[in-house]
């Protein structure tokens, strides 16, 4: 069960319907830039393949699939088989489930290189994930905006810059509510890593 006395730098944000919640400073400073130094250096990042209105396309971005042996994934007509743990992760995931009364089995890490490097709208509502899932997004590195939108037409979208070294949780009914992505942006801004922690149901 997601935790309800949650550290006091972790507060619940304003949506409609609830589940969602922010710390800004999650990691000290210093540690968020040992690890994300690590972290560009040890993951053997890959720019995958996924299907997409019809078409296989490349992501705008690099990724790695990371857990438990039996923690397999599928999105876009894509399968992905975990790469074994390395330590920056599992310190990273400690921290976060310490936080969130949680135990992850798996993680998505995203490398947007620049600006040009983004997440489209979607839905992390995958059946491995089951009906509420947690999802646990530690940010590192350049400030990127998160949007959020409701699943309506005419739905407005809001935002919040997540900063380096930040949490941000989605929980409860989020995934079933709303959409959300990262989009590009023109303006200079560095590399930057989001590791989203997540529990692949058996």
């Amino acid at each position: 069960m997601f935790r309800t006395d949650f550290p006091s730098s972790l507060q619940a944000l304003p949506v409609a319907g609830g589940g969602l919640y922010y710390a800004e400073a999650f990691l000290p400073p210093a540690e968020a830039d040992d690890c994300l130094a690590a972290l560009r250096r040890e993951v053997p990042w890959k720019q995958s393949e996924i299907r997409l209105y019809g078409r296989t396309v490349r992501e705008p971005r690099l990724g790695c699939w990371m857990g438990d042996a039996g923690a397999v994934y599928r999105y876009s007509g894509t399968v992905f088989r975990p790469e074994p743990w390395i330590a920056p992760v599992l310190g990273v995931k400690q921290a976060v489930e310490a936080a969130t009364g949680q135990v992850f089995n798996s993680v998505l890490l995203n490398l947007y290189r620049d600006g040009r490097d983004a997440m489209g709208w979607h839905s992390d509502d995958e059946p491995e994930l089951g009906p509420a899932p947690v999802i646990a997004s530690v940010s590192l590195g350049g400030v990127r905006r998160f949007l959020l939108r409701e699943r309506r037409a005419g739905a407005r979208s809001s935002g919040i810059a997540l900063a380096h070294g930040s949490l941000l949780v989605m929980a409860g009914d989020l995934q079933q509510r709303y959409r959300h992505s990262v989009p590009r942006t023109a303006k200079p801004v560095a590399a930057r890593v989001n590791l989203t922690f997540r529990r692949i149901l058996g």
